[in-house]
């Protein structure tokens, strides 16, 4: 059995009367990749500032690798890359990288850093100089120094850009590889699908999906079968056959949605419906994340 990594128990912020953050309860394994996903205000920044123990809960217990999240013990094995990334003056980038390796017991080497980075060619240059994407990259730099076992990206490849952003994914499918535990925010749901293994998504303070990519696309949206028709085929018989949520036409191109592909690609062909270039397809997770939102808003009165 896996050794947790993160676990939230029943975890409640209150600000100013508003709840932040509320009844929580979450448990990460380690060497889990996890994207927390939510709307704006959803409540993902201030659940990653409690887990850093930068802010205390209002109620509810959070434990990081077994411990208090203000442990220095437990610090010495954490990372963490937060939205704003602060920038010493008068110091290298490579002087910046050095004096955050200090801060830690078993650092990852300044070499290793700068390639993970991608700084290498920015190593003497003025850590104040660099562009917004690069201070980024800094920042991913700073939060690795420590190899550490859980490492926390918020927002990480904002500004970044297309090169930059593919080698911090092929950074984070290597840590993983490693056993580290990843636990990242982002806007971009393609980098969410692409890199995680598991995705928790939460509004208005309150869990409302936990799942694989393919878990949370498929519940949501369900799944589709595509093909031409033959002259045949028309949307009554289609409409009646069990699993069948909705049809559409494009010409003779069909899509039919549906929650059980497997068994409706069954019936069709036991059924003889004449088809042929068939695709199966989930929707995709910029839907499933539309959907959940857009329902738990409308459940609450927001909408």
């Amino acid at each position: 059995m896996k050794q947790l990594a993160i676990q939230l128990e029943n975890v409640t912020k209150v600000y100013k009367g508003k709840k932040a953050v509320d009844d929580l309860s979450l448990s990460i394994e380690r060497g889990t990749v996890l994207a927390l996903l939510g709307p704006n205000g959803a409540g993902k920044t201030t659940t990653i500032s409690m887990i850093l123990g930068l802010q205390q809960p209002t109620s509810g217990k959070i434990k990081l690798l077994g411990g208090n999240p203000r442990d220095s013990e437990v610090r010495n094995r954490i990372g963490a890359m937060l939205q704003d990334v602060s920038i010493i003056d008068n110091l290298k980038v490579s002087e910046t990288i050095n004096l955050f390796r200090n801060y830690y017991t078993n650092p990852l080497s300044l070499a290793e850093l700068l390639r993970i980075s991608g700084l290498e060619n920015e190593k003497n240059k003025m850590a104040a100089s660099l562009s917004g994407g690069q201070q980024r990259r800094l920042g991913f730099a700073l939060a690795a120094a420590g190899d550490p076992e859980i490492i926390f990206l918020d927002e990480p490849t904002v500004g970044m850009d297309i090169s930059s952003r593919q080698l911090f994914w092929d950074t984070i499918r290597a840590m993983a590889g490693k056993g580290r535990t990843v636990v990242l925010t982002t806007h971009y749901l393609e980098e969410a699908d692409n890199l995680a293994d598991r995705i928790v998504v939460i509004n208005n303070g309150k869990l409302i999906a936990d799942g694989t990519p393919s878990e949370i696309k498929a519940g949501t949206t369900g799944r589709v079968i595509s093909f031409t028709a033959g002259v045949s085929v028309k949307s009554e018989m289609l409409l009646a056959i069990p699993g069948v949520v909705d049809v559409e036409w494009s010409g003779r191109r069909v899509k039919l949605h549906s929650n059980d592909t497997d068994t409706l690609i069954r019936v069709l062909i036991e059924k003889r419906i004449e088809m042929h270039d068939i695709e199966i397809q989930s929707g995709g997770l910029e839907d499933a994340f539309q959907t959940l939102v857009d329902n738990t808003n409308v459940l609450k009165g927001v909408v």
